[in-house]
């Protein structure tokens, strides 16, 4: 706790107690929080705290599974993304995590190989994660902790799972604790009149956070949609400059995907892989063998990294879904990232492509693809389908975005997949 809120804060606030006194107080979730960061003060059964990046709902969400623990509420399923995110941010190793919020007279043990935690009285907390929502199948809980619900691969599944088995003894509650996105299950949850909705910005949080941090991010994103969201916690409509609709994408996703004819990857390499330069788009697709064709959105490898990270993890993709092509743009560094991949694997099978002309007139055919209802996402690409749906012709386009479009260029549009167009 020291080093979450500060030396010179923690000493005005206990330089008068005994030592004995002043731990206490350094555990004294009451004593610290802000008013948004305590439950509301009613038999709640939903409580929805959509925050800002860095806006403190970790720590709320920490805090609040303790102080249940403590009333012996057991047991609580704690809900991730992934299981390294349900270990790491919200049990073992974040700073706002469960243990590290614990104090020393009721800290849990933690089981990573059984997904457990077991409090000093006994109470029972069961970790679970968003890709794997068939593990909620079944489980009874009293309390449950979602973290980043919005960033789930599989959210809706995840959560309606989860709400079957919140049945165990008097008041069971859910807390969620996620920054929002646009999608289904965040805009039902917002509108539930079972929950209480509860919105905090970053700069509420702005004490415990560094002020560098906090001013490079309010510069760059303060007034912006991206801002919007991520700072303030907004549930953003579609844009309407866009030429990708979330309701088109929800519409048409799969969670299964045929016998497909050809897979491709497509790469659109960063230019640097420092911390603030933009990812490298690694999106895999393909396109099946019906007479009808239609394209798949397979996976999204995206990362930000050195040009071998970032070709290793094509070539990795190119062999895990046992692909026909890589895809690579001679505008942007073609031939290098044609040398780079061939210094992973000289196997494998690269393709040069050629842009001729603008982003706008190469992404608006495969948005039209989307529109005619031929093109699936086979799961969630949040961070892919953000680009989509944010990115205005006119505005540089982001990775994913472009690597899609080269993808779907290749596969659908080509004179190779079946529909003459020149790019």
């Amino acid at each position: 706790m020291i080093d979450n809120y500060g030396p010179k804060l923690l000493k005005r606030a206990v330089e008068d107690l005994s030592p004995e006194e002043a731990l206490q107080i350094q555990y004294d979730w009451s004593f610290w929080a802000r008013p948004d960061q305590i439950p509301p003060d009613t038999a709640w059964y939903i409580w929805l705290l959509l925050s800002g990046r860095g806006g403190g709902k970790t720590r709320s969400g920490s805090e609040l599974v303790i102080d249940w623990a403590k009333q012996e509420f057991s047991p609580i399923a704690l809900v991730g993304q992934t299981k390294a995110d349900v270990r790491d941010t919200m049990i073992e190793l974040g700073d706002s995590s469960i243990m590290r919020c614990s104090p020393p007279w009721f800290m849990p043990s933690y089981e990573p190989t059984k997904r457990r935690l077991t409090w000093p009285n006994g109470v029972i907390g069961i970790a679970y994660s968003g890709d794997e929502p068939g593990q909620l199948r079944g489980p009874q809980h009293q309390k449950a902790w979602v973290d980043e619900l919005a960033k789930f691969e599989r959210p809706q599944e995840t959560w309606d799972n989860l709400m079957f088995g919140l049945r165990v003894g008097r008041l069971p509650q859910v807390v969620v604790t996620t920054t929002p996105r646009p999608i289904a299950i965040i805009k039902q949850l917002a509108n539930d009149p079972a929950a209480v909705v509860v919105r905090t910005h970053t700069q509420d949080n702005a004490a415990n956070l560094d002020s560098n941090f906090l001013k490079f991010i309010l510069d760059r994103y303060e007034g912006t949609r991206l801002g919007r969201q991520e700072l303030g916690a907004e549930i953003l409509s579609d844009n309407p400059q866009a030429l990708w609709k979330r309701a088109n994408l929800d519409e048409m996703r799969l969670s299964a995907f045929p016998d497909l004819a050809r897979i491709a990857v497509a790469v659109d390499p960063g230019v640097t892989s420092t911390e603030t330069s933009a990812e490298t788009g690694i999106i895999v697709a393909g396109v099946s063998k019906e007479e009808h064709v239609k394209g798949y959105v397979l996976a999204d490898y995206s990362l930000r990294g050195t040009p071998r990270e970032w070709a290793s993890a094509a070539v990795a993709a190119y062999h895990t879904h046992k692909a026909d092509v890589i895809i690579g743009e001679a505008n942007n560094g073609g031939d290098m990232i044609e040398s780079t991949v061939k210094t992973v694997d000289e196997e494998v099978n690269f393709k040069k492509v050629i842009a001729t002309r603008g982003k706008y007139t190469r992404a608006e055919p495969v948005s039209a693809l989307y529109e005619q209802k031929r093109i699936h996402h086979v799961g969630f690409f949040h961070d892919l389908e953000d680009q989509l749906c944010e990115w205005v012709p006119g505005e540089k386009s982001p990775d994913r975005l472009d690597a899609l479009v080269w993808a779907f260029t290749e596969l659908m549009l080509s004179n190779m997949g079946g529909y003459a167009f020149d790019i």
